[in-house]
């Protein structure tokens, strides 16, 4: 008997949550199979195993966060646009119950944890690679708010800045659970970015 067919979006979908969850090395296949509700084997008989899992479904996540980010910082005054990408910046890490924190700070602490697995070096790269497209998108919205006359600053240095800055606002996230906390750093970065505005 053949093993049902079964739709990669969905298995991927379901792998990025438990991965999000638990992270990389608190997953198993078994439990990614339990929830799918398809067999351990038909999982490595299409992925190959589960670090090649974790990349395709990291992959797909990288896809549409970016998809989102480029939608935050598509339309308004530049200083929309920011407050735009750190809304959704901050969303994203007190997404689930309980919040799930950033998938890509997480995934960067885990590597290294255990030695042996075959993830880390194809994993470092797909987490850099999203970090390299967010800030580049940031700097083209820098840039394209200079060119408005509403940032008059070096957009490569801003956007580094303003993108080291989330990285930090996931480990306070994770250390402290303070949505408000985070979301008045992001205000007071965003004014160091553009200079402050009356309140």
């Amino acid at each position: 008997m053949r093993p049902r067919e079964f739709n990669h979006d969905d298995v991927l979908r379901i792998a990025f949550d438990q991965f999000w969850r638990k992270g990389v090395r608190g997953t198993s296949l078994s439990d990614i199979a339990r929830d799918a509700g398809v067999q351990r084997g038909s999982l490595y008989n299409a992925f190959g195993s589960k670090e090649a899992l974790f990349l395709l479904a990291y992959e797909r996540y990288a896809g549409d966060y970016l998809g989102a980010v480029q939608t935050a910082l598509g339309t308004g005054t530049l200083r929309k646009r920011l407050t735009a990408f750190f809304d959704l910046t901050i969303t994203n890490f007190r997404s689930g119950t309980p919040p799930r924190g950033c998938p890509t700070t997480r995934g960067l602490m885990e590597l290294g944890s255990a030695q042996g697995e075959g993830l880390d070096e194809d994993a470092r790269r797909a987490f850099a690679d999203l970090v390299t497209r967010i800030t580049t998108l940031v700097e083209d919205a820098l840039s394209a708010g200079a060119k408005r006359g509403e940032f008059s600053g070096a957009s490569g240095a801003a956007a580094l800045h303003i993108i080291t800055v989330t990285r930090g606002l996931a480990v306070l996230e994770r250390a402290f659970g303070d949505e408000a906390q985070l979301r008045k750093i992001a205000a007071h970065t965003i004014d160091l970015v553009l200079g402050a505005t009356k309140r």
